[in-house]
């Protein structure tokens, strides 16, 4: 398998600054999602942007195409990128970020203020992960 590893790094890069976003917007709660809508936005978006830009790294990694977004994370644990305890832990993302961008529910804003807990720690953690797989190879 050839990487780009350029552009593994980029994405990788480009999702640190998504979580320190993430992270300078302070203590996500329903409250401050329902009351302040530009940060609910930001934060609605930050969170499909991991989640995206985490699936194009997990499939560039994966052996095999995965077939769905959910999968990207197992295909990527498979591949030795991720731990399948993180990949376990990251699949249900995949969910949220497509209840996010196509909005066929309304969306459960106690479940988008534990997303940010969340991928504050596990997309770190992914980060991380892939970041030194790439070195050991």
């Amino acid at each position: 398998m050839t990487l780009d590893r350029d552009t593994l790094v980029l994405r990788l890069g480009l999702m640190s600054d998504l979580l320190g976003d993430l992270e300078s917007i302070g203590g996500v709660d329903v409250a401050l999602l329902r009351s302040d809508r530009i940060t609910r936005h930001a934060v609605e978006r930050i969170l499909t942007q991991l989640v995206e830009f985490a699936v194009s790294i997990n499939s560039h990694v994966a052996a095999s195409v995965p077939g769905t977004y959910r999968e990207s994370f197992i295909a990527a644990a498979d591949a030795g990128f991720i731990s399948a305890e993180l990949a376990e832990r990251l699949a249900p993302s995949a969910g949220l970020r497509n209840i996010l961008t196509h909005e066929y529910v309304e969306v459960d804003l106690d479940l988008v203020a534990v997303a940010v807990q969340t991928a504050t720690v596990d997309y770190r953690a992914y980060v991380g992960s892939v970041a030194q797989a790439l070195q050991n190879r």
